[in-house]
């Protein structure tokens, strides 16, 4: 039992961690991941997602309970306010994803972490996603993100953790790099 307890740092067990990396560079083919959700219109501005599998590990993965978001527009962009914004929940992937890889990070350097905040602004003009200026990209034009660390170690050692963090975030690469995307009408 102790032996299971000293292995947990920041809320990970590194045991476990170093598991998963030694099977990953033995066997990388378990590396890859699909994510799925599904999208359901509700009226107004109003949509929910449900996210109930993925597949990962050579494997599919269900959840115990299917994960339930719901997204809206507030009332000056003609909805009922019901839940955040698509943009809003960006903005919170990014923040999450942030904090994720940092806390992974940390812990895999055997860093214990007693606080992670960050706040995050983005900067969007609507003139792009309502057509009226083709200049004008349809979405953020620029992403602020503040961290606030408070670890067991120097300071030089938390900027680099900042820094990895954005190095590796999957998030800031989908935000920061061309994705491939594809959409299509089914039936």
């Amino acid at each position: 039992m102790n032996n299971q307890q000293t292995s947990i740092l920041n809320g990970l067990d590194t045991n476990a961690m170093g598991a998963t990396v030694n099977a990953i560079g033995d066997q990388p083919v378990i590396a890859k991941f699909q994510f799925r959700a599904h999208n359901q219109w509700l009226g107004g501005g109003h949509n929910r997602t449900t996210i109930s599998d993925f597949d990962g590990a050579c494997q599919k993965h269900i959840h115990e309970q299917p994960h339930v978001v719901d997204s809206d527009e507030p009332a000056v962009l003609l909805s009922a306010d019901r839940a955040a914004n698509p943009a809003q929940h960006a903005l919170h992937a990014l923040a999450a994803c942030l904090c994720s890889t940092l806390v992974i990070h940390a812990t895999a350097r055997g860093i214990r972490l007693r606080s992670v905040e960050s706040t995050l602004e983005g900067d969007m003009d609507l003139h792009g996603v309502l057509g009226l200026d083709g200049t004008v990209r349809n979405g953020y034009e620029a992403i602020r993100v503040s961290l606030k660390v408070d670890a067991d170690a120097p300071s030089e050692i938390i900027d680099e953790l900042i820094q990895v963090a954005q190095e590796r975030s999957p998030l800031v690469d989908i935000v920061s790099n061309p994705t491939p995307l594809a959409v299509r009408r089914v039936q």
